[in-house]
């Protein structure tokens, strides 16, 4: 029955996953994406240029967020000022609606958790409507089951050429993440 279940689960996603950006299928780095910060600014990835980037989607009300938002900081804290690493974190409400609070709702929660890092608007990762930047990341790491995103915080790790090198499940801590970003730094 989990079998039966599970396949189910993967059609139903890789259909949803199948959408109509087309700009992400001509891309050759993450530099060729304009992104909207949780502000409401434009954006061009082109300014990370140079830089080991973390990219993982985010939720403010997950069972994982309260250590993957602690990780992220230490990370940033760790990584950022001496090797350059940049955080960009895409909050989502795709998952069992644990990301519902609007711009605003969700700058004061990151306000509350200190968040250093780069926070951007709420997005789709998944479906017809999911934002380009994130279906060239599904496209150049795609996962286990399918290309599709499973849950909050899957993260990928873009080198300093903008190349998506990795991709690591929400099961994966941002800490355990440091043997893997220090290979680009």
């Amino acid at each position: 029955m989990f079998f039966v279940k599970l396949t189910v689960f993967y059609i139903f996603y890789v259909a949803a996953t199948m959408n109509g950006n087309k700009d992400y299928t001509s891309a050759t780095s993450i530099y060729d994406f304009t992104v909207n910060s949780i502000k409401g600014e434009e954006v061009p990835l082109s300014k990370y240029r140079g830089h080991v980037c973390l990219i993982v989607n985010v939720a403010s009300k997950c069972g994982l967020t309260a250590s993957n938002y602690k990780e992220l900081n230490e990370l940033y804290d760790e990584y950022a000022e001496s090797k350059g690493l940049r955080i960009l974190a895409f909050p989502c409400n795709q998952f069992n609606g644990q990301e519902p609070g609007n711009n605003e709702d969700i700058c004061s929660f990151a306000d509350r958790q200190k968040v250093k890092f780069d926070l951007f608007e709420k997005i789709d990762v998944n479906g017809d409507k999911s934002h380009p930047l994130w279906a060239y990341l599904k496209k150049e790491q795609g996962g286990w089951l399918g290309s599709f995103i499973k849950w909050n915080y899957t993260k990928f790790i873009v080198d300093k050429e903008g190349k998506v090198v990795e991709r690591h499940g929400p099961n994966v801590n941002p800490s355990k993440l440091k043997g893997s970003l220090e290979k680009y730094f």
